[in-house]
This record gives structure tokens, C-alpha cells and sequence, in this order.
């Protein structure tokens, strides 16, 4: 795992909470991180039968540097899993992929280029949709130098989840590659497409996780509503 490391670089095993032995938590871990969507038995049977854990850290995600590490760092994860590693997930957004997502995801993302490049780093790192009953909203745009994505879901509109979730989408991949999106202002409009319904974005500082939790992100949250 160092040898691996050192060779993406910037990336250190922390000794502090790795171990050449297996940690009964994990299991339950990776239940909660989205293992559902992609795991297979053998993920399963590779999580149950581990016998080490490793924790890798990533270089400061610096706005500008952020999708760069992001890029590196699932190179990095391939390069694990291709070289005996169980399972991985990401503890700064609670995600995990099964091993073939993984390095399907890595494969993407080594010729990728402007959105097609955003949306392979979202689908990898950020946990999208989490949903409070209120509002739909991502955890992880922080890991690619960005604001989280966040959308206002009213009774009336229940049954949309599944457009609102593509239009989550689309401002995470705005958020990513478009020069303007680092200048937003409250209360901007926003339309998916030209002749899409507008919307208004809302900004607002993260206040679902304190400061020193590895789910704050410091560059805060926009929001979609609709207009009063």
C-alpha cells in the first residue's frame, strides 16, 4: 500500500488507524456507504474475509488542486484492488463502489475530458441523492474543490425524485466546469436547459456537519428552489 501510494503521489498511510489485522466494523461500514448499489457476493465475501486495513491520506483538497488529487486518488484505488486489495471506500463522503465500478470508474475517468471528466469524479466521490424528506442533497463536492448540490422538494412534486436527481446532476457538472459557477450569486437563476422551468440558486455555508467532521464542506452548499 506504500509502495502505492508514493507512487501517485501525495498520498501517505496513516499508521495511526491501519492495521495488519481485520476490524469487525466494517462490514456494517460498508453497508452504510452505498455498498448496495454496486456490490456483488464476491464484494461481500472480500469485505467478511479481510484481514487489514488501510487508510490512505490525500494531500489538503486546495479548490484549484481538488479534482486533480480526486483523479489521482481513484488511480490510485484501481491500483489496489488490482493489486489484492478487498474493497475500498471513501471516508470523506461515506461512498464505496463494488471493485468493478471501481475500476470501471478509473478507466473513465484516465481519458475523460470537461463534463464527461466532472461527471465520472461526481458518480466516483460524491454521495448523490441523500434524501432528509425536505431536501435532496450531495455529500463529497468538497473532495472536487466545489460547493454541495442541494434541491427543495415540495409535496406536490414527490413523484419527480428521479428528474430532480438528473438536475442535481447537472448543476454538480455546472458547478465543475463552468468558469461563473465560482462567482454565483444568491438568489441567480438557473435553467437545465433553455426551455427548462428556472430556478433560483440559494447559497448558504455548510450546516449539516461541524467543522472538524470530514463531511464539512468549507465552500458551503447551493441550492435549488423554486421562485416564490
Amino acid at each position: 500500500m506504500e509502495r502505492i501510494a508514493a507512487d501517485f503521489g501525495g498520498l501517505v498511510l496513516d499508521r495511526e488507524y491501519s492495521g495488519a489485522k481485520p476490524d469487525p466494523r466494517m462490514p456494517e461500514a460498508f453497508e452504510a456507504c452505498m455498498a448496495a448499489a454496486s456490490f456483488d457476493e464476491a464484494d461481500w465475501a472480500a469485505v467478511e474475509s479481510h484481514d487489514t486495513v488501510g487508510y490512505l491520506l490525500s494531500a489538503p483538497m486546495m479548490r484549484d488542486l481538488a479534482a486533480d488529487t480526486s483523479r489521482r486518488v481513484l488511480a490510485a484505488t484501481a491500483a489496489l484492488l488490482r493489486s489484492g486489495a478487498a474493497a475500498v471506500k471513501n471516508e470523506s463522503s461515506g461512498i464505496t463502489h463494488g471493485r468493478d465500478r471501481w475500476l470501471s470508474l478509473a478507466d473513465r475517468v484516465a481519458d475523460a475530458k470537461d463534463e464527461d471528466l466532472a461527471g465520472d469524479l461526481v458518480a466516483a466521490w460524491v454521495k448523490l441523492p441523500i434524501y432528509d424528506g425536505r431536501v435532496l442533497y450531495s455529500c463529497g463536492m468538497h473532495l472536487l474543490g466545489a460547493p454541495e448540490v442541494e434541491i427543495e422538494v415540495d409535496e406536490e412534486h414527490q413523484d419527480d425524485l428521479p428528474d430532480l436527481v438528473t438536475l442535481l446532476d447537472v448543476l454538480a457538472i455546472y458547478l465543475l466546469t463552468d468558469p461563473r459557477a465560482q462567482e454565483i450569486e444568491d438568489g441567480a437563476g438557473f435553467r437545465m436547459t433553455k426551455n427548462a422551468p428556472r430556478r433560483l440558486l440559494r447559497t448558504g455555508a455548510c450546516d449539516r456537519y461541524d467543522e472538524d467532521d470530514l463531511f464539512f464542506n468549507p465552500y458551503g452548499y447551493v441550492r435549488l428552489t423554486r421562485p416564490e
